[in-house]
C-alpha cells in the first residue's frame, strides 16, 4: 500500500470531529504553503510583469473601484 493509499485509508477512518480538525488542519497547510509560493515567485521576479500590466492598465483606466464590503 502507498503512502497515499494509507493516508487516505486513515482519514476516511476518522470520527466527525477528527475529519472536521484534520480539514481544519489541511487547509491552513495549503495556505501557508500557497504564501510560501508568492513570496518565492515575488522575490524571483515572477510577478513583475503581472504588477506592471496592472499598473499601466489603471493609469490607462481599465480599472475601476473595488466596491468595500466591510
Amino acid at each position: 500500500m502507498s503512502k497515499l493509499e494509507q493516508i487516505e485509508k486513515s482519514v476516511a477512518e476518522l470520527s466527525p470531529e477528527e475529519l472536521k480538525a484534520f480539514a481544519a488542519w489541511f487547509e491552513a497547510l495549503k495556505a501557508d504553503m500557497w504564501d510560501r509560493q508568492i513570496e518565492a515567485d515575488a522575490k524571483a521576479g515572477r510577478l513583475d510583469k503581472l504588477a506592471e500590466q496592472a499598473l499601466a492598465d489603471h493609469r490607462a483606466g481599465r480599472t475601476s473601484p473595488s466596491e468595500s464590503h466591510g
